[in-house]
This record gives structure tokens, sequence and C-alpha cells, in this order.
């Protein structure tokens, strides 16, 4: 097996990534268009993108990486619009856009169609997360579009491989697919349920943090795969894991919430930036063998089915926003009314990704009598055009969308009140817990000691307020960072004499090691208190 390829494509999107966050472009549309050039290139190896490796093995940490940054309790109050989207429009989709193609395509039949329209259905959780973090929308559709990301693929799976299994002539009836969604839907949730609770009883007892994070990269895989043993939705199992393992993670110990952070960043940085570069690299794959429907046609149709994802999205996402309203006095009373903004940009935000181009791959090649599958090179093509126009057109006109339409964003002002209020009542019980222990005589501190707890307490609280205070009038900065800035010249200084004391071997590196751990420590627990 050759490695190389595989290094260039880890080692080039990474560089990318890196290169754009110095540019307004988000990191997504500039590793597609990078690869889409890439592509055509004499001598870059052809990338097929294989879904026997995406779904299991880069799809799982993808999700476990954005289901433990999301929040449960957030995604919990917007459960209506995350159901009525992830499964309502997901369907929805399929069916009018498989129905329209079955129109506009000569040749393709309605079974084929339906494939088609289930394999473009769900938005991507990659690019959606990717993009409003970037753009920072506001928390209520952050959270919709990562919700809806976050279980729509469980229903596109289970839709495709329904209008596969008629496509290629197994039979299937309208009872068997929704036995085959229920048993995919309560299946996964019961998997993830079953497991959530053990492994973290596992999170919570494992003692070397390093055993604890080799668990962490492995649960994504175990609760997938045990899920599909099943015929279960993977995708659902690994969510409702991660969003559990997410809300309990203050039970873990603090050394492995600190390299768990570390570890699952770099690899969701790694797989992200190699996903989005695969998509534009998949150019030279897809056209090579379209056959008949070369050319002109070849655009059309590619167009006409952009179009129609985007135009079913709003058909779907207004009266989804709206109806529930219409029809229920108790959500008329329990949420504020909507404006036709906060949906227009939902509807605008429906990017497609990379799940869409690995289950189009997945569509075999012959039916079971051996003949071809028919028009499987163009739904391979148009699900490729559709990735690639919904991340470019809605993904390069959505962070200008929102400053036309100007949403309100994040509070920041609101958010650091509370964050001080909290840090403030979080302050009073630990200087109680304090001075309960210090009156204990098993606990007895010289006084020096004693003052420094009560002194990092105080600096702690005082952050927060601080963070509100002025600029300073000579350098521009906040009080936040001076502070900063003065932690991390001191500890500067102490780093360079230990290591000269290293190099004039009055201690040895082992110690060295030891001594700039304990500043690195030091250096982040500053950084933190000023943020």
């Amino acid at each position: 097996m050759d490695v190389m390829p595989l290094l260039l494509l880890v080692a080039g999107s990474a560089a990318v990534a890196a290169a754009a966050r110095r540019t307004p472009v988000p990191a997504p549309l500039l590793l597609v268009a990078v690869g889409l050039v890439l592509s055509y290139v004499p001598g870059v190896p052809e990338y097929t993108l294989d879904p026997d490796i995406v779904l299991p093995l880069v799809l799982p940490p993808l999700l476990h990486s954005a289901a433990t940054d999301s929040s449960y309790l957030d995604l919990r109050a917007q459960l209506r619009p995350v159901a009525l989207l992830s499964v309502g429009y997901v369907l929805f989709a399929t069916i009018v856009v498989g129905w329209a193609a079955y129109q506009i395509v000569p040749g393709l039949s309605l079974t084929g169609a339906l494939v088609l329209g289930a394999v473009v259905a769900p938005p991507d959780a990659v690019a959606a997360t990717a993009v409003a973090r970037r753009v920072g929308l506001p928390s209520r559709i952050t959270t919709i579009l990562q919700g809806e990301s976050l279980v729509n693929d469980a229903t596109a799976i289970t839709a495709y491989r329904v209008a596969l299994a008629a496509a290629v002539g197994e039979g299937a009836s309208w009872a068997g697919g929704i036995g085959e969604f229920l048993l995919a839907a309560v299946g996964g949730v019961a998997v993830g349920l079953i497991l959530m609770v053990p492994i973290h009883w596992l999170r919570t007892h494992l003692k070397e943090p390093l055993l604890q994070n080799t668990l962490s990269l492995l649960i994504p895989f175990v609760a997938y795969a045990a899920a599909e043993q099943f015929h279960a939705s993977g995708v659902l199992a690994v969510v409702v894991v991660a969003l559990f393992l997410g809300h309990r993670a203050w039970e873990v110990d603090f050394a492995t919430r600190l390299q768990e952070d570390a570890v699952w960043k770099m690899v969701a940085f790694v797989l992200e930036s190699s996903v989005f570069a695969l998509i534009g690299l998949q150019l030279r794959v897809v056209v090579k063998g379209l056959g008949e429907y070369e050319g002109g046609d070849a655009v059309w149709y590619a167009v006409a089915v952009f179009a129609l994802v985007v135009a079913s999205r709003f058909v779907w996402v207004y009266p989804a926003t709206f109806l529930p309203r219409l029809l229920s006095a108790r959500i008329r009373k329990r949420e504020d009314n909507p404006t036709w903004k906060a949906p227009f940009v939902i509807a605008w935000a429906g990017m497609r990704g990379v799940v869409s181009l690995a289950i189009a791959f997945s569509i075999p090649e012959t039916m079971h009598g051996g003949e071809p599958f028919p028009g499987r090179n163009l739904i391979l093509f148009l699900t490729f055009t559709t990735v690639i126009g919904t991340l470019v057109v809605q993904g390069v006109t959505l962070p200008p969308l929102i400053r036309l339409l100007k949403l309100p964003g994040r509070d920041a002002q609101a958010e650091t009140l509370a964050e001080a209020n909290a840090q403030a009542q979080a302050s009073r019980a630990a200087e109680r817990t304090l001075d309960g222990l210090l009156s204990d005589e098993r606990n007895s501190l010289p006084q020096p000691l004693a003052d420094r707890l009560r002194s990092v307490l105080e600096r702690r609280r005082n952050a927060v307020w601080e963070r509100l205070g002025s600029v300073n009038p000579v350098t521009g900065e906040t009080v936040d960072d001076t502070y900063r800035r003065l932690s991390r010249e001191m500890i500067g200084a102490e780093r360079e004499v230990f290591v000269k004391l290293r190099d004039g071997r009055y201690i040895d590196d082992e110690m060295l090691r030891t001594l700039l751990r304990r500043l690195d420590l030091e250096e982040a627990a500053a950084y933190r208190e000023a943020t």
C-alpha cells in the first residue's frame, strides 16, 4: 500500500485550512476550491472517495466531536424544529427532488431518481458547523442547524437503503420502508442509550489519562459498529452517546479533559480538512464516467437539481416554522414570535457535504441480474455538483446575507455578565469550603500558602468583571490582554532559565520536561482565567 498519497492529502489539506484562517474565506470553501483545481493537475494522484472508509471510519469521529461540543439542553429546547428538519425535511426533499428529477431527466427511473433524492437530501454536519461558527449566527439558529445535521444522516441513509432496494429489484413497500426506518431510528437510539452509561462509568473510573483518551478515541467507532451490527443507525448511536458524554464531561478527571480537548481538536481539524479537500478532488472521477449525459444536458440537469434542492428547503422551512404556532396556543404562549429572517437563514444554510458523496459512491455498479445500475454515473455527477453548488453558492453568500438581514448576534456583554454572576456564586461557595477546611487542624497551612489560595480565588472572581473594564489608552489592550501578556512574559523568563540550566548540565532533560509542563499548565490556567 502506497501511503504517500494519503500523507500528501492530510498535509496539503491541513496547510490550506491553516492558510484559510488568514483570509475571509471559510476553510471548507477554500479546501473545496483547491481540490477542484488540483483534480486536473498532472501528477496529482486520483483520490476516489471510498464509502467503506468514509461512513464507518470518518463520519463517526466527526459526529462525535460535533455532538460533544453541542448542548444537550439547548437541543432538547429546540427539539421540534430539529426533528422537523432532520426527519421531515429529509423525507420531503427525497420525494420532491426525486420526483422532479424523474420528470426532468429522460431515461432515469423513478426508483433511481428517489435514490438521487435521498442522497442529496441531508445537509452536512461539518459544513453547517464550520460556517455557523465563522459567521457568528445567533445561538438558537446555530443549535437548530447543528442538531439537524447530527441526526439527518440517519434519515437519509435509511431512505437511501429503501430506495436502493426498490431500484435493484429487491422489492420494497411503504410498510417495509417505514419498518426499516423505525428499526434504524429506534435501534440506533437504543444502542446509544445502552452504551452511554457503561462507557461513562469507564471514563470516570479509569485513572490513567492515556487510557481514558484511548477509550475516548474508540467510543464513536464502537457505538457506530455496535448499532450497524443490529441493522440500526450507527449515526444515531454515536450522537446519543456523545451528547450524554458531553453533558457529563465535568465528572471526568481534569487531566483527561485537558488531553481530550487537544486530541479531539486535532482529530477534527485533520478529518474536516481532508474531507473537504476530498470533495473537490472527486471532479475528475465523476466527470469521466458520464457517457451519454455529457455536455450541455448534464449541465442543465445539474443546475435543475441544485435549484430543486435549494427551493425544496424554503418550501419546507417556512411552513415548519409558522404552522406549529398557528395550530398550537401552547407554542404561541411559550415561544417568541419568529420573524421571516431566521427561517430564511436556516433555509439558505443547507450546505451538502461528504456524506452525500459517500452514499452516492456506495451505489452498486450492477443490479442483481448483472446489468449496469441505470444512471449511476449521472446520479454521482448530480450529487457532486449539488454538493459543490451548495458549498460555494450558499457558503460564500451566507456571511453577507446575515449582515444584510442584520440578525441580532450573541449579546457578548449579557453573556459576560452571566458568566461573572456564575463565577461570583461559585467563588462564594469555594470560600466557604476553604474556610471550613482551614479550620480543621489536619489542613493547617502556613499563612502565605493560605493567602495564595485566597488570592487565586479572588483573581478568578474578578477576571470576568475586569473583562468589562476600559481599554489601556497607551497600548490599546484590555485588562485581560495585559494580564495574559505579562503572565506569558514572566513564564517565558522562567522557561529560558530552565533551558540554560539544562544546557549547563545542572538539571537533566527529565527534570526540564517536568518543570516545563508545570509552567505550561500555569500558562494555560492564566490564559483561561483571563478569557
